[in-house]
């Protein structure tokens, strides 16, 4: 049986905000009420009753707007859901995986059934019997099912010639950078060292790119340092230091260097206006 820490329920019995981080926990919320979800570079508006998926890759902050806020959550490990299938990755679900939209609206008819399963959770969780593991996982595994119902997946195109399975992997690779913290540093940060990942010559990359997306190698890098650069600015109370330690770079003045290039005004000017 998991231990109990590899799984958390639980109603949402306050509004408080929720500060940008990174979290070490899967996390699915059923909410009622109006909020504000922040993320990189994206802001989200929640008004109606709304799921919301949450990934240890993914930092986020989160800011109740309406004074009542109701529903539930849980926290799980990917670990806990692996009990039962090893070869499971959550990186890779649709709800989960970088990029992914991690609101999903709540149609009237769907609600109390989502509800009940977020209430049978609880229930369950708070209980004696001897299986309520199992029982939990194969709720979870229901309310994700659920949610993949409530809107179409995105089409997935497969690669019809070299140049795109190339740029396709490339973007995932460098999707798989980030984010970035002080323990996770951007260790892959040049088209040399892409192309050395993917045992390619670097040219060939380069053109594969051009060819396939209509931008560069190292636009597509520098708009993610720069996306994921302004995150931490925004977001954190992070020095200039540790913010340019974090994206790979040795010295804070290269950094500041490349941020006012590439947006035309210091890391501490941008912070500055924030506040």
């Amino acid at each position: 049986m998991p231990a109990a820490s590899s799984i958390f329920i639980n109603a949402m019995i306050s509004g408080r905000p929720v500060p940008y981080n990174r979290r070490d926990f899967y996390k699915i919320t059923l909410q009622f009420g109006t909020s504000r979800l922040e993320y990189a570079d994206k802001s989200i508006m929640i008004d109606k009753p709304a799921l919301l998926f949450s990934s240890p890759l993914v930092p986020y902050s989160w800011e109740p707007i309406s004074e009542e806020q109701k529903g539930y959550f849980v926290l799980f490990t990917e670990d806990f859901l692996k009990e039962t299938n090893a070869d499971l990755a959550l990186e890779n679900s649709p709800l989960f995986k970088l990029g992914a939209n991690p609101v999903y609206y709540v149609g009237p008819e769907q609600v109390t059934y989502i509800l009940q399963i977020f209430q049978y959770m609880h229930k369950g969780f708070h209980s004696e019997y001897m299986h309520k593991f199992d029982l939990l996982r194969n709720h979870l595994h229901i309310l994700m099912h659920e949610a993949v119902k409530m809107q179409p997946l995105t089409s997935c195109i497969e690669p019809q010639n070299a140049s795109t399975r190339i740029a396709s992997l490339f973007l995932e690779l460098l999707d798989r950078q980030f984010p970035v913290d002080l323990q996770r540093t951007l260790t892959i940060r040049t088209p040399n060292q892409f192309a050395e990942q993917l045992s390619i010559h670097v040219n060939h990359l380069n053109r594969a790119v051009r060819e396939t997306t209509g931008k560069t190698t190292t636009a597509h890098l520098n708009e993610r340092i720069i996306a994921e650069a302004k995150a931490l600015i925004t977001h954190t109370d992070w020095n200039v230091a540790e913010i340019s330690y974090s994206l790979g770079y040795e010295y804070p003045t290269y950094f500041n260097n490349f941020f006012k290039k590439q947006t035309g005004i210091t890391p501490t000017s941008l912070r500055g206006e924030l506040a």
